[in-house]
C-alpha cells in the first residue's frame, strides 16, 4: 500500500521501562524529522507499536491491535511494528498481518525514518539485525522532558540466558553504553527539567565502562559520577541480577545521598532446585546474604522483586520454599507472575509442565502475602516525613502526585505546590497501593 509522507506519529509502547525509553527516543526521531505527535492512533498518519514479549500471548495482542488500526472511511494509517515482538516474529508479521508497512527490532529501530521512506513507496520495510554498532550513535539528541522524571538506558542485553526468557534472543547480547555517552544524555535530561533520572538495563547492574580519565568503572562509579550533576537530585535503577550487586554498588547505597533507597532484585524462586532449572546463577542462600549486605549499609531501604510461579516441575513443596524466601525478605513490593512457555526457549520443552489451575492457585496464594507485606510497609511510613517528587495532577482539584524515596505513590493536597517541585512532607495514612501525606514545604 502507498502512504504519502505521514505528517503526524503516535507511539505505543508496551511493557517494561526499556520499551517506555525506546518509544520515547523513537518520537524524538519523528519530531526530528518534522513530524508531530498526535494524542491518539486515530489521529496519526504514522502508528508505531513498541511492542514487549515477555508477557503471555504477546504476539497475539499484538495482532489485535493492529487490525483495530482502521479509520472510519475504510483507510489505514502507516504501521509500523517495533520492540521484541517485532524481533522475535520478523518477516512472520509480514505474513499475518500485510497492513503492516514496517518491522523493527529493538536494536535497529535508529533506522526508523529510513525505513519509512522505504514504506512510503509501498514497499514492505524489515529490520531485524542486532548490529555490533551502538543504536544509540545515530539518535537525536535527547528532547526536554515534560515530567521531571526520565529515563535512560545504560546497558541492553543479556547474558545470563535463564531457560525460560526470550530476552538474550530478541535484545541480543549484554552491551554498555560508553560513559561519556551516559553522562551527557544525563547533562542533557537535566538541562531541560528532568530532576530525577532511572537508569535502565535488562541487567543494569553488570553496566561497566571507562571513565573521562580512562578508568575502568562499575555501576557505582557511574552512580557517583551522576549524583555530582547540579540539578539532580534523584538516582534510582533498574533491573538488576543478583550475580551483578557488587561490593561497590553495595556501598553506594549507604554513601550517595541521591541513590535512592530502592532496590528491585528479582529472585524469581525460592527453591535452589528450581533456581537451577532455571538457570539462574545465585541460590536462596547467596540471595539472602545480599539482600542482607544491603539494609546493612541501608536499613529504611525497600526490597523489590520478581517471582515466576508454576515453572515446569516446581513442587508443592518447592512453592512452599518460596513462600518461606518471600517472609524471610518481606518486601515492600514485588511482581508475581504464572510462567507461560516462550517459544525457542529451554524451558518451553521441559518435562512437568504445571496445569492452569494449580498455578491459579499458587500466585494468588504468593500475591496475597506480597500483597500483606506491601500493606504493612507503606502503614509503616504513616508518621515519618520525606521528600516527595511531584510528578503528576491527581483526580481531584489541588490533588498532586508524586513518589516517595522508596518509589511509593504519594497523594498531596495543597494548591501551593506544583507539578516538578521537591516538597517535604508528612505520611498521613496509608492505603495498599498509595500514600497521602500533607506538605511542610518545598525541599530545599
Amino acid at each position: 500500500m502507498n502512504h504519502s509522507s505521514p505528517k503526524k506519529y503516535h507511539v505505543k509502547s508496551f511493557g517494561c521501562q526499556m520499551n517506555v525509553y525506546d518509544g520515547e527516543r523513537m518520537a524524538e526521531m519523528m519530531a526530528a524529522q518534522g513530524l508531530s505527535a498526535a494524542d491518539s492512533a486515530d489521529d496519526a498518519d504514522l502508528v508505531i507499536l513498541n511492542t514487549c514479549h515477555i508477557r503471555e500471548k504477546a504476539a497475539e495482542k499484538v495482532y489485535s491491535d493492529i487490525g483495530r488500526l482502521k479509520r472510519e472511511d475504510g483507510s489505514r494509517p502507516m504501521i509500523a511494528v517495533a520492540g521484541c515482538v517485532a524481533q522475535a516474529e520478523g518477516g512472520e508479521i509480514a505474513r499475518r498481518a500485510p497492513t503492516v508497512d514496517i518491522v523493527v527490532g529493538p536494536q535497529a529501530y535508529h533506522r526508523l525514518p529510513e525505513l519509512v521512506e522505504q514504506a512510503k513507496g509501498g514497499k514492505r520495510a524489515l529490520d531485524t539485525d542486532m548490529p555490533a554498532i551502538s543504536k544509540f550513535d545515530h539518535l537525536p539528541a535527547r528532547a526536554k522532558q515534560a515530567r521531571p522524571g526520565a529515563f535512560l538506558t545504560v546497558q541492553e542485553g543479556c547474558d545470563k540466558f535463564c531457560t525460560y526468557c526470550v530476552v538474550p534472543y530478541t535484545r541480543g547480547a549484554e552491551i554498555s553504553r560508553p560513559w561519556g555517552d551516559i553522562v551527557r544524555e544525563a547533562h542533557a535530561l537535566v538541562e531541560g527539567g528532568t530532576r530525577e533520572i532511572t537508569l535502565l538495563g535488562q541487567n543494569v547492574n553488570a553496566w561497566t565502562g571507562d571513565d573521562e580519565a580512562g578508568r575502568g568503572q562499575g555501576l557505582d562509579g557511574l552512580i557517583r559520577a551522576l549524583a555530582k550533576i547540579d540539578g539532580l537530585e534523584r538516582i534510582r535503577y533498574t533491573t538488576s541480577h543478583p550475580n551483578d550487586m557488587s561490593d561497590g554498588l553495595i556501598a553506594a547505597h549507604g554513601e550517595v545521598d541521591k541513590l535512592m533507597p530502592f532496590l528491585h532484585l528479582p529472585v524469581q524462586a525460592g527453591s535452589d532446585r528450581v533456581l537451577k532449572a532455571m538457570n539462574r546463577s545465585h541460590t536462596v542462600e547467596s540471595y539472602l546474604k545480599l539482600i542482607e549486605r544491603v539494609r546493612a549499609v541501608r536499613p529504611d531501604i525497600a526490597i523489590s522483586g520478581d517471582f515466576i510461579v508454576g515453572f515446569p516441575g516446581e513442587s508443592d513443596a518447592e512453592f512452599e520454599e518460596t513462600l518461606g524466601l518471600v517472609r524471610d525478605v518481606d518486601y515492600a513490593m514485588a511482581y508475581s507472575f504464572k510462567y507461560s512457555p516462550r517459544p525457542g526457549t529451554p524451558a518451553a520443552d521441559m518435562d512437568g509442565q504445571i496445569s492452569a489451575n494449580v498455578m491459579d492457585e499458587r500466585l494468588q496464594r504468593l500475591q496475597n502475602l506480597l500483597n500483606e507485606q506491601q500493606a504493612r510497609f507503606n502503614a509503616a511510613t504513616v508518621g515519618r516525613q520525606c521528600a516527595v517528587l511531584l510528578e503528576r495532577t491527581g483526580k481531584l482539584p489541588g490533588q498532586l502526585i508524586g513518589k516517595s524515596p522508596w518509589l511509593q505513590s504519594v497523594i498531596v493536597n495543597d494548591s501551593a505546590a506544583a507539578i516538578g517541585d521537591l516538597v517535604h512532607v508528612e505520611i498521613a495514612s496509608a492505603g495498599p497501593n498509595s500514600l497521602i501525606a500533607n506538605l511542610i514545604r518545598k525541599a530545599a
